[in-house]
């Protein structure tokens, strides 16, 4: 036998394991791709008003996170209240921590100011969206 049919099987083998890895690759890009818009949508925006807690849960010149309704609320002054989906406008994953007055995303590390809802770090590009809140009998409602 000659060598020719061993180096040829190599080289097969070599192709198919790179094509394996680009097609590995493509998957896992695609699992976070947010498509051609470079979003993820829109991203989760109370559409009837939700009980979210109580005002005094959100220290003035601080935010909290309402996690389970997706909504943001920061406190800029005492009765003044501002609030921001809290979905990332990237890939569309839930804020899980505030930092610094930072909203982080745990997907990809997206950050967002929680006063103004504007993207503080990428890859994020598109700010938080506002979400309408108000206090009844000193319980935040949004939507």
């Amino acid at each position: 036998m000659s060598a020719s049919p061993p180096a040829a099987r190599r080289t097969v083998l070599k192709g198919a394991a790179a094509l394996a890895g680009a097609v590995g690759a493509g998957a896992t890009l695609s699992a976070c791709s947010t498509g051609a818009s470079g979003g993820a949508g829109a991203p989760a925006v109370p559409k009837e008003p939700v009980e979210l807690g109580a005002a005094s849960e959100v220290p003035v010149g601080g935010a909290k996170l309402f996690r389970e309704r997706k909504v943001l609320v920061s406190c800029p002054a005492e009765g003044q209240y501002k609030a921001f989906s809290a979905q990332c406008t990237h890939a569309g994953c839930v804020l899980d921590t505030i930092d610094k007055g930072e909203g982080n995303c745990p997907c990809h590390g997206s950050r967002f100011d929680v006063t103004t809802g504007k993207v503080v770090q990428g890859p994020a590009e598109r700010p938080l969206p506002a979400v309408p809140v108000k206090v009844e009998n000193g319980k935040l409602i949004a939507g």
